[in-house]
């Protein structure tokens, strides 16, 4: 019998072991998959000399995690690298927004969409000077967070109180239309709220998009050398040295519960693992409540409000090993690890609104990562390894474009939705599609079948709409990791704060474990002590 189980190595998963690794926990986390890391993988599989990210790759949110932080993963061999430019923003008629890590040079080139927009760009960098540290705390406490919180409505109501909470929670359109004059401002901020299932229109898209282009500004958009696998590898390798057990190949289909405690798991092989005080699960919140839990375990009411559970958009991604670098029209593009595709806002809003109609977009907006640009180990010198990812409909209703794509994500609607996403980046580099040597495509299904937590590609564990954010996440209730099941926790991005790979979800669960065995402790501590002056008061009356 182990301390405490984990479900799930995802980022989280591994962060909520570590934490009570270093509490002097022992713990034993099982994995599904055969290889641990969730959605935080890397391979050679699309061509023997490139290294490829299964999933995500960039991490601005890591740069700025104090979790991740306090566990110093340089020890176990972590190095980060990043592009010379943060993110570009071509447009059809030759211009490009860009995103520099000098905030000069950013501003600089926003002056060349529209005189003065530099200077609001320097504005909204000076917000991120007074309130980015205060932020950041917030974000990555367990919620409600009350010191760090505190502080932020302190610097809130310096730095403009209301005017600026309204301005946070604009839809990214308008946080455009009021804050510059010209497309190049507009388009870094919507272009990064898109990181998430937030549409321009979106109440709130406005702050998100700020807070993305604010990291890239500040921090950068870093990916660790070598490939996403080397950040679960530190995070393995460190914990394995604290004692702790990662064993893959092994799908948890049910978590033990006796008289309303989790007191273990039990594997889809048959096989039970003991839990002495907690278990943690790095799963989303469908798949726990409905699926690992069982259902007279639970009040009734949670199943209706998971019946209202929203997920992100699903995702279609395709990776690519290129024999040269992505011919770029606009050179500015060339220099930078993600570049963002779509013909303006307009051309933003009219593909989210395909999405929400059930159509799959003839004009797909991309998220592209040159990975060897921002990290030259990645692929030969002279030479890319690249990929792409857009978003679709869960339940597909009709194609825009003019392939039929009905959803089925068969093969051969998996190589047209390819074929669409190559046309879409040979509209801003003529001459792409005669650089490809391999490629890789991951559908709806193909994604969900390599990580359960991404349901038909959905990598935020849950929409990052304000319906479903804080106390309202993942259900309304007080936005915390416990379950109504004692000794269980959600250490998922399902949980507060959400997506993103800062490993927040995971140490507020590990945290919560920590507490609730302190407070049992101290509880247990306190009532044997109380038998104990009672029996000694008896046996004094007794002589």
């Amino acid at each position: 019998m182990v301390d405490a189980v984990v479900i799930g190595s995802g980022p989280n998963g591994l962060v909520a072991a570590n934490v009570l690794a270093d509490a002097g926990w022992s713990v034993t986390v099982l994995e599904e998959q055969d290889e641990p890391g969730g959605a935080v993988r890397s391979d050679r599989a699309v061509h023997p000399a490139y290294v490829n990210d299964l999933f995500s790759s960039f991490y601005p949110l890591a740069a700025v995690s104090p979790v991740l932080a306090a566990l110093d993963l340089g020890r176990e061999g972590l190095r980060w690298s990043r592009a010379p430019r943060v993110l570009a923003h071509p447009l059809r008629d030759g211009r490009c927004a860009v995103l520099e890590r000098d905030r000069g040079a950013t501003a600089d080139g926003l002056d060349g969409f529209a005189p003065g927009d530099g200077q609001s760009w320097q504005e909204l960098c000076v917000l991120w000077d007074r309130l980015g540290d205060d932020i950041a705390a917030s974000l990555f406490t367990p919620f409600p967070p009350v010191l760090a919180g505190t502080r932020l409505l302190a610097r809130l109501r310096a730095a403009g109180g209301l005017r600026l909470a309204r301005r946070l929670v604009l839809p990214v359109r308008r946080l455009g239309e009021e804050e510059f004059a010209g497309e190049g401002g507009r388009l870094l901020l919507a272009g990064n709220a898109l990181h998430a299932d937030l549409a321009p229109e979106a109440a709130g898209s406005g702050g998100f998009g700020w807070l993305m282009s604010m990291l890239g500004q500040f921090h950068g958009f870093p990916v660790p050398v070598g490939g996403a696998g080397a950040l679960t590898g530190a995070l393995v390798g460190r914990l394995r040295a604290r004692g702790g057990e990662v064993r893959c190949g092994q799908r948890v289909s049910e978590v033990v519960v006796r008289r309303g405690r989790a007191v273990g798991v039990r594997t889809a092989s048959g096989d039970g693992v003991a839990a002495r005080r907690a278990v943690l699960a790095d799963v989303s919140a469908p798949s726990l409540y409905g699926s690992l839990v069982p259902a007279e375990e639970l009040p009734d009411r949670l199943f209706d409000d998971l019946r209202r559970f929203a997920w992100d958009f699903a995702t279609f991604k395709v990776d690519w090993a290129l024999d040269g670098p992505i011919p770029w029209e606009n050179p500015a593009a060339a220099t930078a690890g993600t570049v963002h595709l779509a013909d303006g806002v307009d051309e933003l809003t009219r593909w989210a609104a395909q999405i929400a109609r059930g159509l799959v977009p003839d004009r797909p907006f991309l998220l592209l990562g040159q990975m060897t640009t921002a990290d030259a180990t990645r692929s030969p010198r002279g030479t890319e390894s690249a990929w792409a990812y857009t978003h679709v409909p869960h339940t597909v209703k009709a194609d825009a474009g003019a392939d039929g794509l009905t959803g089925t994500w068969d093969r051969d609607e998996r190589e047209r939705m390819a074929d669409r996403v190559e046309e879409q980046v040979e509209r801003y580099a003529p001459g792409f599609r005669s650089r490809v040597l391999a490629r890789r495509v991951l559908a709806p299904p193909t994604l969900q079948a390599a990580d359960g937590n991404l349901h038909h590609g959905a990598i935020n564990g849950g929409t990052a709409a304000l319906h479903q954010q804080l106390v309202f996440r993942p259900v309304p209730g007080t936005g915390r990791p416990e379950t109504p099941v004692k000794g269980l926790y959600l250490a998922s991005a399902s949980a507060h704060p959400g997506g993103g790979v800062h490993g927040a979800p995971g140490a507020n669960a590990a945290r919560a474990a920590l507490r609730s065995t302190r407070a049992t402790a101290v509880a247990l501590t306190a009532a044997q002590r109380m038998l104990t002056r009672r029996g000694r008061g008896g046996a004094g009356s007794g002589a």
